[in-house]
């Protein structure tokens, strides 16, 4: 048994649990276009806990890797939960419609960082909303396929 195949838990924000189990039980058919964006579903193993965690989360795609933004309450102060697991274990499980694969996780930074910013905020620009409320940079993460 792989450590993938232990009980998930899903996002506590009702909305988000929702939107996974739609995603879930249609293998993306419902939840892969949300919001007029792509959107995966990612699991992270805990920082804390050790358990594993899934939430639903926009995404873009920069040839064959998969680039996330670590926004969180619409730019809120501190970061999303999922963000401070992929620091703590890079290693990651997404789920693309009704593919599942593993990928590594790294925070991008400097003209990478600016670069698939300005990719994510051509399909998502509320990101740059979140970002001018925000007190912290917020973080443009790349998933590459383990």
């Amino acid at each position: 048994m792989s450590r993938w195949d232990a009980e998930v838990i899903d996002s506590p924000e009702p909305s988000v649990a929702e939107h996974v189990q739609r995603y879930l039980a249609t293998d993306g058919e419902s939840g892969y276009m949300e919001g007029g964006v792509t959107n995966l579903l990612l699991t992270t193993v805990g920082r804390k806990s050790g358990r594993l965690r899934r939430t639903g989360l926009f995404f873009g795609q920069d040839g064959d890797r998969y680039v996330l933004i670590g926004s969180s309450f619409s730019g809120g102060p501190t970061h999303p939960s999922w963000y401070l697991n992929l620091l703590a274990e890079p290693e990651a499980q997404v789920q693309i419609k009704g593919e599942k694969f593993l990928v590594r996780a790294r925070t991008a930074e400097g003209e990478e960082r600016a670069r698939l910013w300005r990719l994510m905020t051509s399909w998502w620009p509320e990101y740059d909303t979140y970002q001018a409320r925000s007190t912290r940079e917020i973080p443009v993460v790349v998933l590459e396929r383990a």
